[in-house]
């Protein structure tokens, strides 16, 4: 019986992929997206598109949103592809100012389209990630991005 080895490429401080612990999907843009921004899956699209294409979050749901796909990688106009980290480290994602430290579990709700907040009792959606430092002076941190579907 044979036997399969998994080979992992581990280099601290190299790019922000070297773990292979990091998933990033292809989608297409429903609207201009600014990379870092959290995407969702566009609902207004038809059919198989709901999952194949991605916009901006929302901003409507107050409760968190459960349909972010993850941490848009570029900035692109609509109807160009756009790759998104769904599962692994993000760096850069647009956070609220008030994500003060590591660890601190996110979710996107009605706050500001595309960003990130610290998760609150009164939601219902699960978190979509957790920072890992503090937010920067732009609304910006490093985050791991939960892996949803």
């Amino acid at each position: 019986m044979a036997t399969s080895t998994l080979i992992q490429f581990l280099a601290e401080g190299e790019e922000a992929a070297t773990s292979h612990r990091r998933q990033i999907e292809t989608f297409i843009a429903s609207a201009g997206i600014t990379a870092g921004d959290w995407v969702q899956f566009d609902t207004g699209a038809t059919d198989a598109d709901r999952a194949l294409k991605v916009t901006n979050d929302a901003n409507t749901f107050g409760t968190g949103n459960p349909l972010i796909v993850g941490v848009a990688l570029d900035t692109v106009a609509a109807g160009e592809q756009i790759r998104v980290v769904v599962s692994g480290y993000a760096e850069g994602a647009n956070v609220a100012a008030a994500v003060a430290a590591a660890g601190v579990p996110l979710v996107v709700d009605n706050t500001a389209a595309g960003r990130a907040v610290a998760i609150a009792a009164a939601d219902i959606a699960p978190a979509c990630g957790v920072s890992l430092e503090a937010a920067a002076a732009g609304n910006t941190c490093d985050v791991w991005v939960f892996k949803r579907f």
